[in-house]
């Protein structure tokens, strides 16, 4: 393991490349990647990185996003399959099938969806900062896509704008249960409960904090409690714990697993580096019409 990532350091300074990786993907690679973080992070690192490849260790439309905002930089998958369902739960049609029916209407699109969605949208958000920008829209009704649980926690920030749900979802938080997260109350009740945005509703109910992963990780680095119940895919854990080698963190169940996120390993980066293979190519009218999305996001953020 150690003579692979020599080796992908080598090719790294060869290449000109940088690693970014989301908090989800495997520990081996969050270890040798240059930048860790959530999407929002992730999509600002690759515009300002100065290199001219970015290895993205994520899922597909992180690269497509990478690509839509640095059309010039070469942007490799480590392994092409590793997609997000949720970011194809959402549809051109039905976007445009709403915006006939409700005049004053902003189409907000999770970071999670496909470039081609993001074609057909008004401004891209993350949970980061989904409540922020929709707060600064003018519009009052909002169809948010492609997650409905995302979109019904921020409806609940933002009461003032009229929201229209899709019915997409992520199968690792969606599946979170209530009874599993109070299981695990009973067996660690010191323990604070940190959840993501995406879980369901009755379970954020349950929360003493809510956020995105970055969000999640700076609650339980800055708090004084020393357990924590963590609601949202099991590779966070390894900043948890690299930041907070002192306190102790638990998952509510065994499926708290993204196998999309996980098909990212050390010999798909060095291979696909080596190789120049996966790069992710989007055509022009697409990546125009998509980039305006994403630079409406970033521009709302700040």
């Amino acid at each position: 393991m150690e003579n692979l990532s020599n080796k992908i350091e080598k090719l790294k300074k060869q290449k000109d490349a940088v690693i970014l990786a989301h908090y989800y993907v495997n520990d081996e690679v969050q270890a040798i990647a240059d930048y860790v973080g959530d999407s929002y992070y992730l999509s600002k690192m690759a515009v300002s990185v100065p290199e001219k490849v970015i290895i993205f260790c994520g899922v597909t439309f992180m690269g497509e996003s990478a690509k839509i905002l640095s059309p010039e930089k070469t942007v490799i998958m480590p392994d092409l399959r590793a997609d997000c369902p949720m970011a194809h739960m959402a549809s051109a049609e039905k976007i445009e099938a709403v915006r006939e029916k409700y005049d004053d209407l902003a189409v907000v699109c999770y970071i999670n969806s496909t470039a081609e969605i993001k074609t057909h949208v008004d401004v891209c958000v993350t949970s980061s900062n989904a409540i922020k920008i929709i707060k600064a829209l003018p519009e009052k009704n909002i169809y948010f896509v492609p997650d409905e649980n995302l979109g019904k926690y921020i409806a609940r920030q933002v009461p003032e704008k009229n929201f229209i749900f899709n019915d997409g979802f992520c199968h690792v938080h969606d599946e979170i249960m209530t009874d599993e997260v109070e299981d695990a109350l009973a067996a660690h009740p010191n323990a604070k409960v940190l959840v993501h945005p995406e879980c369901t509703l009755a379970v954020i109910d349950l929360a003493d904090y809510v956020g995105s992963t970055s969000g999640i990780i700076e609650y339980a680095t800055t708090s004084e409690a020393e357990e924590f119940i963590i609601c949202t895919e099991i590779g966070i854990f390894y900043q948890l714990q690299q930041k907070n080698p002192n306190k102790k963190f638990y998952t509510v169940n065994s499926n708290q697993i993204c196998p999309n996120m996980k098909r990212i390993n050390l010999e798909k980066v060095w291979f696909a580096l080596e190789k120049g293979i996966n790069q992710i190519e989007i055509d022009e009218p697409t990546r125009l019409k998509a980039v305006k999305s994403l630079e409406k996001m970033l521009e709302l953020s700040r």
